[in-house]
């Protein structure tokens, strides 16, 4: 089948494309962020076709992966379709609820026409999805292979714009870390921090320089669920990581350190940094747990599940 999505979430998005199906991505001439077309930085299929947006009515779409609440009335003026009524439609939930978030409603809640799917157990437990028909359909990572070398006694840290998210992304947080331990940051606007810093780096070249670190540190108060975490883990990375929303199912016991404890996670770094062989066996727990857990094939199948049932009709479509 034909898939329309917008390129929002560059790893997310890098995995859902390894699919069976043909996806489009809406183009703007200053490739905004509401048509940036075919990633830069991460390694997409050809598969993927960028679309020009006044284009995009004569493509033949057969479903809208919407992630964004104005999105819906995107398609309706760039394809004069409605999703949910004359254009089947799923929308994706990659965040975290903000503000008064028992209380918080998601923008879908009131909907029934389109399927709501929610990228952690922890998202579908703290959003009210209302009415909307919701699911879980948990990250899916492609194996970037077991590099760790740990070769470096220092901890990196992938975050995008640590400055301005501060508390959120724990970036608060990072003095007491930096005190025992050395850090690396990498990810996007990282720039400014007093700290060895790596911007927006393409990500194979992120995932060389993550495997050469001694130890991964996830500082986030509240998140979703890093992907790179995950890519960290599948490196072989021994990780650290806040005890606080979906970490607490993605890190098993053995493949690193969970605690609300400042301080019991400040020693932990430590003895990740200076203890290689602990490091290395812990990453080898950790890579396994991803694997088993994160795997490629486990998540494009059920999203090939759920694409069936809302497209019968072009569900044996190829490319």
């Amino acid at each position: 089948m034909k898939v329309l999505l917008w390129h929002v979430h560059g790893s997310w998005t890098t995995s859902f494309v390894q699919g069976g199906h043909s996806y489009v991505v809406p183009l703007t001439p200053e490739r905004c962020a509401d048509g940036r077309g075919r990633a830069r930085t991460f390694p997409w299929p050809a598969s993927v076709r960028e679309v020009p947006w006044d284009m995009l009515g004569n493509e033949q779409v057969d479903l809208v992966v919407l992630q964004r609440p104005h999105e819906a009335e995107l398609v309706h003026r760039w394809l004069g379709r409605h999703p949910g009524t004359d254009l089947p439609a799923v929308y994706v939930e990659h965040n975290t609820p903000a503000g008064d978030v028992p209380a918080t409603r998601h923008p879908m809640a009131d909907r029934d026409d389109i399927p709501l799917v929610h990228v952690t157990h922890f998202n579908h437990l703290m959003w009210d999805s209302g009415r909307a028909c919701s699911y879980v359909i948990e990250h899916g990572v492609r194996d970037p292979g077991h590099r760790y070398t740990g070769a470096l006694p220092r901890a990196a840290v992938v975050v995008n714009e640590p400055v301005r998210r501060n508390r959120v992304t724990g970036t608060d947080l990072l003095a007491a870390f930096a005190a025992k331990t050395p850090l690396d940051i990498f990810g996007m606007k990282v720039t400014g921090l007093p700290y060895n810093t790596f911007d927006d780096l393409p990500q194979h070249m992120m995932h060389e320089k993550l495997a050469q670190r001694r130890v991964y540190l996830h500082p986030y108060r509240w998140t979703s669920l890093g992907l790179a975490l995950i890519e960290a883990m599948m490196l072989g990375m021994p990780v650290v990581a806040l005890a606080t929303t979906e970490a607490v199912e993605a890190i098993p016991p053995g493949a690193g350190v969970l605690s609300t404890c400042v301080p019991t996670l400040v020693d932990a770094l430590a003895a990740f940094a200076t203890d290689s062989a602990l490091a290395a066996e812990v990453g080898a727990e950790a890579r396994a747990a991803a694997l088993a857990h994160f795997g490629l094939s486990r998540f494009l199948d059920d999203w090939d599940r759920l694409l069936t049932t809302l497209v019968p009709d072009a569900a044996q479509r190829s490319l």
